[in-house]
This record gives C-alpha cells, sequence and structure tokens, in this order.
C-alpha cells in the first residue's frame, strides 16, 4: 500500500502538468437570430424561455442569441447587413430585401401562412368596391400593400382607382380609430382592433389569397448546418407543445400571448386566422408543391412593377428564385433566395 501510495505521489505533479498543458476547451461558436412581435413568430420568445432552443443548441454544440426587435423592416435590414445569421421574415420582405440586397438566404422552415390575420377593413363601405376615390392607409410597399393589389385585381380595380396614404404600423391603428371616413390595411393586432371599431367592415382578408403570405425563418445561406437543424428542431419541439390538449400547452398560449402584449383570448382568436404548419411533414410538403413557385411569380411581378427591385433591374428576372424542386425563376446566376423542404423533412423524420 505504501508503495503504491509513494508512486502515485511521485506521478502526481507530472499528472498535473500534463493537465495544465491541454488546451481549454473550445467556445462555443455563437449566432445571431432576430425575431420581431407577430402570432406566428410570437412561438421563439417561448422556445427561448422554456428552454428548448438552448437544448437545441447545445445539441449541436452552438449558441444562438436570440434578439427581439420591435421594428419588423428594422430586423431584416440588420439580417441584411450582416448583424444576424437568421431572421423571420414574409416571403416577399425575404425577396425584396436580403435577396435583391444580394444576401444569399435559405428558408429553413415555413411556419405559417397568414388566413385572416392581414386585412383590408373600411367605415362607410361594405366591398372592396367601396374603395373607389378614397384614400387608403398602409405601411407602403409592404405585405399590406401586395394584399391590397391582389384585392383590387381580384375586384376589376387598380391603384389608379385609390389614393395610398404611406402609414406606419405603430400609427395606423389609431389613425383608423379616429377617422370617421377611415379605410386601412393592416396586420393583427391591429386588424382585429380596427374591425371591431363602430362602424368598420372586413372587407377581403388574406384568406382570400391562401399561402401567398407566408412567415417564414431565413437562414443565411453559407451558415452552418448545425444552425439551421438547431433552429428546426426547437422550432417543431415547441410547436408540439403549444398544439398539445395538456396544461403544459395551456401554459406555453399563455406564456406566447403575454410576449404579444395582449390576453390569451385574444392570442388565440390570432391564431385561428394564422394558418400554422403544426405538422413538419405537412409544412415540408407544401415547401415542395406547386403553389410555392406560382406565389412568387405574382409576389415578383409585384416587387418589380412598385420598384422594389431598384434602379439596376431591368425586369423581374433580376434576381432568382430557387425551389425545393431545384427549379429557378429569375437569373440561374443570381439566385438569393431559396425555397428547401430539407430541414423540415429532418424534423418530420426524426432525423434532427
Amino acid at each position: 500500500m505504501k508503495t503504491t501510495r509513494r508512486l502515485l505521489l511521485a506521478l502526481a505533479p507530472l499528472v498535473i502538468g500534463a493537465a495544465s498543458a491541454l488546451p481549454a476547451a473550445a467556445e462555443k461558436k455563437t449566432y445571431a437570430v432576430a425575431w420581431s412581435h407577430y402570432t406566428g413568430w410570437e412561438p421563439w420568445a417561448y422556445a427561448e424561455e422554456s428552454g428548448i432552443l438552448k437544448r437545441w443548441a447545445d445539441k449541436y454544440g452552438i449558441s444562438i442569441k436570440l434578439s427581439l426587435i420591435n421594428d419588423y423592416v428594422e430586423s431584416i435590414n440588420l439580417y441584411t447587413a450582416g448583424k444576424f445569421d437568421a431572421c423571420v421574415m414574409t416571403n416577399m420582405d425575404a425577396l425584396t430585401i436580403p435577396a435583391v440586397g444580394g444576401v444569399d438566404s435559405t428558408v429553413a422552415v415555413i411556419g405559417d401562412f397568414s388566413n385572416g390575420n392581414d386585412g383590408i377593413v373600411l367605415k362607410k363601405g361594405k366591398t372592396v368596391a367601396d374603395l373607389r376615390g378614397r384614400p387608403v392607409k398602409l405601411v407602403q410597399l409592404s405585405v399590406s400593400h401586395y394584399l391590397l393589389s391582389r384585392a383590387l385585381g381580384m375586384n376589376s380595380m387598380s391603384e389608379k382607382d385609390i389614393t395610398i396614404v404611406n402609414t406606419s404600423d405603430a400609427d395606423i391603428g389609431a389613425v383608423y380609430a379616429t377617422d370617421p371616413n377611415g379605410s386601412a390595411v393592416t396586420w393583427n393586432p391591429i386588424l382585429m382592433k380596427a374591425r371591431n371599431a363602430p362602424g368598420s367592415t372586413l372587407v377581403f382578408d388574406s384568406s382570400q389569397i391562401p399561402g401567398e403570405i407566408m412567415d417564414l425563418l431565413v437562414v443565411k445561406t453559407g451558415a452552418p448546418e448545425e444552425l439551421k437543424k438547431a433552429l428546426t428542431g426547437a422550432w417543431y419541439e415547441t410547436l408540439r407543445t403549444m398544439s398539445g390538449k395538456d396544461k403544459k400547452a395551456a401554459s406555453a398560449i399563455a406564456s406566447m400571448a403575454k410576449f404579444a402584449g395582449g390576453t390569451t383570448a385574444e392570442f388565440k382568436a390570432q391564431l385561428k386566422t394564422t394558418r400554422m404548419f403544426y405538422d413538419a411533414a405537412e409544412a415540408a410538403s407544401f415547401a415542395k408543391g406547386s403553389e410555392v413557385k406560382k406565389t412568387m411569380e405574382y409576389v415578383r411581378t409585384f416587387s418589380f412593377d412598385h420598384g422594389l427591385f431598384g434602379e439596376r433591374a431591368k425586369d423581374k428576372d433580376f434576381v432568382g428564385i430557387e425551389f425545393a424542386d431545384g427549379s429557378v425563376l429569375g437569373d440561374k446566376n443570381v439566385v438569393k433566395l431559396r425555397f428547401t423542404d430539407r430541414y423540415m423533412k429532418l424534423a418530420a423524420d426524426g432525423k434532427l
């Protein structure tokens, strides 16, 4: 025993010296993700609060820093400027801001599409035709503008028949509420309050163009697979939690409602007009379907016609959009927006 003890004592300095010579554990790479308030994006706040996001980041050996940016467009501008590795945004904004700005992005998750969350409301009128000759308040060149354009076209009208008044999303609700002749295009939760104002009628909403206003998680194409997989895994675990029938689901919904600044009842009402893809397999199927390509044709035509591609663009083929089947709309040599079913399918197959 004494001999063994002496041997251990003699070896101790060597062991300590060897340990001190070992390199420090590699520090985890941190990736920045931006999100902003919207019914279909509130799950991200819960993913962070609940620890789901951290667990998935740990699984892939990375760190993820989630940041709430209260100004939606600013969040996309910051992503485009290189401040974030991933950001939530609509399909139209993904095309007209980062893609047109030269940032190559991949749609890792199609979380939902607006199915009544965006709409047109007016006072002293009952139909889209009653907009004729009136000023219409909206966030110009946003998805609200796109929705209005589609509504007018479907009712044999054009933007020449109205006057667009550019109004920020921070002001539009209050301005509409105090205008006895108000007409506006906006999204929830502003839309919910506007349509409930005395004398208001909802004359058109996004359920009439299903699938066209998509809410996405967009990631830099050059970002590592670990980030894309971790975010996708965290997203679908969160959606499984909130779509359950137990107390945990009720708690998750209540938490999201609180993040959104409303009541649980209000948040549940907004979820009813949001076509959430709770099932990853369904989301993957939608991503691979032909409707996405048809929608992006509408979107790129609207965007080019309204100058959203900038002065350098000679036509709507200025930037390429790649789809899950490998086909491309626009310039195949300048693909900057990529739709894929890869990550959603991995989630569906339990391979994340």
